[in-house]
């Protein structure tokens, strides 16, 4: 694929180029949906987002499952871990930038289409939440038990598929995507009537709002599904090349039973922060 082609398998790619990457692989998704499959655009763009990141990010679990068959102390392989999975993040952030990007630019006529059912299921979890807003321990309850359903799920899809949680990932990038879209817009609406213009200011000032109030908790609780991912692409990759008949299968379940509670602690504090802190910021 031309653009699987644009990260060599081994190589090491930056922060910055990972982001960019993800903004580049959204965008095309989302143009390629709008153009081919309009009626099903919002499934869609999440599909072609996952069938151009796949390989990518299988062939660096792949590498990094062949590290926990070296000497290498759980520390340092946990270090080098940590590296990928910070890529991973970026490559969301990509993601995330260029549904919300997408959301703001298009006409509300295309987003009412690309967007409706990640739009629907933000309803729904409002919905679900409304009950229970005036007790915070529900609330926070309600987030971290159906956080840990989205982490399970994970878990199963990269150990049946290798990389499948990416495509639970992608769809959350679009729901989040589709949340920050929708404050810009309204906010920005807010500040055309007060001014009588959306001045260039105003759009950087909502845009930085609309990504912070999401990524307070967003980036741990998002990093949390990567690693609990992670974790079971690394037994699933060592289980296809038959790495579980050799010795060294233990530390590969060492390694990741260490990423599976690093993921549930990830998540537990992501649950916290929005629950207890972003509301302080954003009400």
């Amino acid at each position: 694929m031309v653009l699987e082609s644009l990260i060599a398998p081994k190589q090491h790619v930056s922060k910055s180029k990972a982001l960019l990457i993800g903004f580049i692989f959204t965008s095309t998704a989302i143009l390629l949906s709008l153009w081919i499959f309009q009626d099903f655009a919002s499934l869609a763009m999440v599909f072609l987002t996952v069938l151009a990141a796949f390989p990518f990010i299988y062939n660096t679990i792949k590498i990094q499952e062949e590290e926990d068959l070296t000497d290498l102390s759980e520390k340092t392989i946990l270090k080098d871990h940590s590296k990928a999975l910070t890529t991973f993040l970026f490559l969301f952030f990509g993601f995330v930038i260029a549904f919300s990007v997408w959301y703001v630019i298009l006409p509300t006529s295309m987003t009412n289409i690309l967007f409706k059912t990640q739009a629907d299921t933000i309803l729904n979890i409002n919905t679900r939440l409304a009950p229970n807003v005036v007790n915070p321990l529900r609330v926070f309850s309600v987030i971290f038990f159906n956080n840990l359903k989205v982490l399970i799920f994970c878990i199963l899809f990269s150990f049946i598929y290798g990389a499948g949680a990416l495509f639970i990932l992608t769809w959350n990038a679009s729901v989040i995507g589709t949340a920050i879209g929708n404050f810009i817009r309204s906010n920005l609406a807010q500040y055309a009537a007060k001014t009588g213009l959306a001045q260039i200011g105003a759009y950087f000032h909502v845009f930085s709002l609309g990504l912070l109030r999401y990524s307070i908790h967003g980036i741990p609780e998002i990093l949390a599904y990567f690693t609990a991912g992670f974790a079971g692409s690394i037994i699933s990759v060592a289980v296809i090349q038959h790495n579980f008949q050799t010795k060294k299968f233990g530390k590969i379940l060492v390694d990741s039973s260490d990423l599976l509670l690093i993921s549930l602690l990830l998540l537990f504090i992501s649950a916290l922060l929005e629950v207890f802190i972003t509301p302080l910021f954003f009400g």
